[in-house]
């Protein structure tokens, strides 16, 4: 039997802002229901890899794929179909503070679903019990501490079951118990409904605890892969030293 087509794919992207280049012909796949954890130093186009996957950067060159769907050469009405399969928890949680937290969690149903209001509400308060704030329906952002902030972007990113799941540095800002709290969870969203994640961290706990396969980004490309303990061996001195000074080894 053949192996399932990946859930993600990047094949040769370029892409440069002015003079500066970000990414260089970078290439990379993360199978279905796996947990691909992208590391580098600052500036090396970790999180500008996610946003090509999701669309909100189009590559110089190259091309992205999601679910075998070509998302880079997509029209903005194709784009916005593709995304309802996709959740992006951004670094800052990017929660809207005029509105309530429920009504965070609800935004994307209202902008890709025709579903009543009270089904809306009904999945928007599931979405935030799953993450531990059944009882912050009606609360603002500004009520929330950072981790309860991080928990409901993570519900809000959870409110249409994408089959991907992108995440942007979930433990910065975090202390180490709450940034376990997070891990805990995409790791039992994993293991629950098989999402497949691409995760962006510094954190090697939360590399270690999430990742499948890490994949480590230098001047724009793929400089090494494996497991955390295949990349503490590897040849490349600039990957073993960001593995221990990161509390790799």
């Amino acid at each position: 039997m053949s192996a399932p087509p990946p859930a993600v794919r990047l094949d040769r992207v370029s892409k440069a802002f002015g003079s500066f280049r970000v990414l260089h012909e970078l290439s990379l796949e993360v199978p279905v229901g796996h947990c691909a954890v992208i590391l580098g130093r600052s500036g090396t186009g970790k999180s500008v890899t996610l946003k090509h996957i999701v669309g909100l950067i189009k590559p110089d060159s190259g091309r992205v794929f999601v679910e075998e769907e070509e998302v880079s050469k997509m029209e903005a009405r194709d784009l916005a179909r593709a995304r309802k399969r996709i959740g992006f928890l951004f670094q800052s949680a990017a929660l809207f503070d005029s509105i309530t937290v429920g009504e965070n969690v609800m935004f994307p149903l209202r902008r890709h679903t025709d579903l009543p209001e009270g089904e809306m509400r009904t999945r928007a308060r599931t979405k935030l019990a799953q993450v531990g704030l059944d009882r912050d329906f009606d609360k603002m952002p500004a009520e929330l501490s950072g981790g309860m902030r991080k928990r409901a972007g993570l519900a809000r990113a959870m409110a249409l079951d994408p089959s991907i799941l992108l995440v942007d540095e979930p433990s910065a800002g975090l202390d180490p118990i709450t940034s376990g709290e997070i891990d805990r969870l995409l790791l039992g969203l994993k293991q629950e409904t098989g999402t497949t994640i691409v995760l962006v961290t510094h954190h090697m706990m939360s590399a270690r605890t999430l990742g499948d396969e890490l994949i480590f980004i230098d001047g724009g490309r793929v400089l090494a892969r494996g497991t955390a303990e295949s990349l503490e061996r590897s040849a490349h001195a600039m990957v073993r030293q960001f593995l221990e000074t990161q509390g790799g080894g």
